[in-house]
């Protein structure tokens, strides 16, 4: 049996939801990450932050990032899964919420995330065309193939 942590990018670090997003785009720059787990104060998840919503959701609406927070940017209910959830559960979970990153967790810890090229090393070129349609595909429209 596959699972999370077979197939996650280990050392993923967390970007406390006080820390601004000029430090956020800094550590993702350090990391080579286009996103990063968002941590509350007990380092418990409480969102994801990518880059693209630093440059679409702070820059472009003319914010200034060393004064907006990563805990400002985190909307919504957060997802995750457990090191020891097998594959099926993974993509089952990133194909429900329609998500592309998705941080795993071992007894409360951040260990890794599971991004698109983790799956494109792990999956068969079929699957992982059947995982895509299924993420990217317009809510409510029709799927083409």
């Amino acid at each position: 049996m596959t699972t999370a942590g077979d197939i996650m990018h280990r050392g993923a670090q967390w970007i406390p939801s006080h820390e601004t997003l000029d430090r956020a785009a800094q550590l993702m720059r350090e990391l080579g990450v286009g996103a990063l787990p968002i941590s509350d104060p007990n380092e418990r998840l409480c969102g994801i932050l990518t880059d693209r919503d630093i440059v679409v959701g702070c820059v472009a609406m003319g914010h200034d990032p060393s004064k907006v927070t990563a805990g400002e940017m985190a909307q919504g209910t957060p997802r995750w899964i457990d090191a020891r959830a097998d594959i099926s559960e993974v993509l089952r979970e990133m194909k429900e919420h329609q998500i592309r990153r998705l941080p795993v967790i071992e007894n409360k810890r951040l260990v890794g995330m599971i991004s698109e090229a983790d799956l494109a090393r792990s999956l068969s070129e079929t699957e992982v065309g059947h995982w895509a349609e299924s993420v990217y595909a317009i809510s409510g429209a029709p799927k083409t193939r």
